[in-house]
């Protein structure tokens, strides 16, 4: 059985305070009115230049119509900055807690003999999905009130002049949206609480019909989450560009949380067996695990390629707009991103040899969730906060207060259930598992 450490929680504290803080931070640093917004253009263009502050300032032979409206997009984009920086982390951590389940419900389904041993991992890593999801419907639920304008097509102003939107609003409306998150949020806890609670059962008497029963809830999950995991990414993310859609955004959202979600249950799965824990989990478990990071790696690098190229050739205003904004706003980090998802993983991991080696796939682990966290980034930050964007202390703290959040979550998930699931059909398999 493990004990989380005193250390390991009192660090996950820490972070959570750092983290309040820098969020705080942001919040009061952000402009509470156009005035306060004007101002703060007027400095920057005072402290940085015109050329600098040209995303900041307007052209002196603007009229002041067109001063008034640049002062207000202004304004929203610096108010939307804490809200932004909250958000990419907020999402980032819950997609991995349901990636986790996700792919502990695939190992179910497909009755793998390998993965027994690491099922503790995996329903630890859930844990944080109940304190995730709500922390995301209160965001939500929040932006309704329009505390920020981070989703455009909650202003009835601008739904009124907006013809595409106008279009839209069957789908995209607030009762419907907050309809969307209770049930589809409210069906995955409810799935890993039955998961989880029978394989807990499971370790207390030799039933095959709780084994049974997880078989049939993992089908029924995992034919839920091919729907609802489109839809969340449709209305969390995508929705952010109401002017814009692909039919590869649910895909490429998917491949991005189930790649961090399996990086994260190797990297909790070296920790535990570098404290003494997990002792039957060998190099051909690690081995595995990293085969999955490499794999999933070049599946979200085809489908950002496939998104982008098809766009970018077709060069359709409507569509090409979404990159033509981050490319032009954020260059480094958008191919940056790429050669980080992409590159390290295949250089690194393309050696079977390495995929043995702990600290190489440690080390390749840190890159994939580096790498990922500034995808979620790309995907949010263009369309709430445009060129206004930084990677300062509201940023930081928001990462930091996540991070902890969801270090002390999924330790303390794993603290309560036993690690090796006694009773499982395949934990002989498991526990003999070599090649």
């Amino acid at each position: 059985m493990y004990k989380m450490s005193n250390k390991l929680r009192l660090f996950s504290f820490i972070l959570m305070v750092v983290g309040i803080l820098g969020i705080g931070y942001g919040f009061l640093q952000a402009p509470g009115n156009e005035a306060e917004a004007k101002e703060m253009l007027a400095s920057h263009s005072d402290h940085h230049g015109e050329e600098h502050a040209g995303t900041a300032s307007h052209d002196e032979a603007h009229s002041e119509a067109e001063e008034a409206e640049h002062v207000e997009h202004a304004f929203h984009q610096m108010a939307n900055r804490p809200w932004s920086a909250f958000m990419v982390p907020m999402l980032f951590f819950f997609f991995i807690s349901v990636g986790a389940l996700v792919f502990y419900t695939i190992q179910n389904v497909s009755q793998a003999g390998w993965s027994p041993l690491l099922f503790r991992v995996m329903q630890g890593i859930s844990n944080y999905m109940l304190p995730g999801a709500i922390i995301v419907f209160f965001f939500m639920l929040l932006s309704t009130f329009h505390l920020n304008h981070i989703y455009v097509w909650m202003d009835a102003d601008t739904v009124a002049t907006d013809e595409v939107i106008q279009e839209k609003t069957p789908y995209l409306n607030i009762v419907f949206f907050l309809i969307r998150s209770v049930v589809i949020l409210g069906a995955w806890l409810f799935f890993r609480h039955k998961l989880v609670s029978n394989s807990v059962k499971q370790d207390e008497e030799l039933n095959l019909s709780l084994y049974k029963k997880n078989l049939k809830l993992s089908i029924g999950f995992l034919l839920l989450f091919i729907f609802s995991e489109a839809v969340l990414s449709w209305d969390y993310m995508m929705s952010i560009d109401p002017h814009w859609y692909s039919t590869l955004f649910p895909w490429f959202v998917f491949a991005s949380m189930f790649v961090s979600a399996i990086t994260t249950i190797a990297l909790v799965s070296i920790y535990l067996k570098s404290r003494g824990y997990l002792q039957q989990v060998n190099d051909s478990h690690i081995h595995d695990l990293a085969k999955f990071m490499f794999g999933i790696s070049i599946f979200w690098t085809y489908l950002w390629f496939s998104q982008f190229m098809l766009i970018w050739y077709a060069n359709m205003p409507e569509e090409a707009v979404y990159f033509v904004s981050r490319i032009e706003n954020y260059k480094l980090m958008f191919f940056g991103t790429t050669a980080i998802n992409f590159v390290g993983p295949l250089l690194i991991l393309m050696n079977s040899d390495f995929k043995r080696v702990n600290w190489i796939v440690v080390l390749t682990g840190i890159l994939i969730l580096v790498g990922h966290y500034f995808n979620f980034f790309l995907l949010i930050m263009p369309g709430t906060v445009g060129e206004s964007w930084h990677l300062g202390i509201p940023e930081i703290g928001s990462l930091l207060f996540f991070a902890g959040l969801f270090i002390f979550f999924i330790f303390r998930g794993i603290s309560k259930l036993p690690l090796v699931p006694k009773h499982s059909p395949f934990l002989k398999e498991s526990q003999h598992y070599h090649y």
